[in-house]
């Protein structure tokens, strides 16, 4: 790709800005408690620590992307393919994170229930993380191998899998997203 370098500092860039208006604005913004609270004399996760350490971790991948590309101050503006391969990746985002937040909803509107009060149980609180987090993965493996196969669909499937162990099955208090704003 001719424009490999300017993509970077373009895909840099973008990720340093998701991270900081993640961390800046729309976690404190949008959880009721912090990254660690104290109730009653037990340490608790806050409902920050996950979205914050995922933040986190993008600015540094972000800043690491950046500080790798040693003429990116000197390159003219990203090529038509960078900016291309950029889109996708907002266009896969998007529509990962839209059947994230709406999966679970509708699913259970299709069964006649209110998914407010189904949110916390299995397998309502994992639908949309699942298919979601699925298609993300997926997605973003197909744009990077230019081909879609079973493997794909099995790396993405067990890396959601992983993510669901670590993150939903040691806590009670953890709801996964969305559900913690539906």
């Amino acid at each position: 790709m001719s424009g490999y370098p300017k993509g970077n500092v373009l895909i840099g860039c973008s990720v340093i800005a998701f991270a900081l208006i993640t961390l800046l604005v729309w976690i404190p913004s949008d959880t009721a408690t912090g990254i660690v609270e104290t109730v009653r004399r037990r340490t608790v996760i806050g409902d920050a620590m996950a979205p914050s350490l995922a933040a986190l971790f993008l600015l540094v991948g972000g800043l690491l992307l950046l500080t790798a590309e040693r003429r990116a101050a000197s390159q003219p503006l990203p090529s038509r393919e960078a900016v291309v391969f950029a889109l996708q990746i907002a266009l896969i985002l998007v529509v990962s994170l839209l059947l994230m937040r709406w999966t679970g909803p509708l699913a259970a509107a299709l069964a006649g229930e209110e998914y407010r009060l189904l949110r916390d149980s299995y397998p309502w609180k994992l639908a949309g993380f699942i298919l979601g987090g699925t298609v993300m993965v997926a997605a973003l493996l197909v744009l990077a191998e230019q081909r879609l196969s079973l493997r794909v669909l099995v790396i993405a499937l067990a890396a959601v899998i992983v993510l669901v162990a670590i993150y939903d099955l040691p806590f009670d208090d953890l709801l996964l997203p969305p559900n913690g704003d539906v």
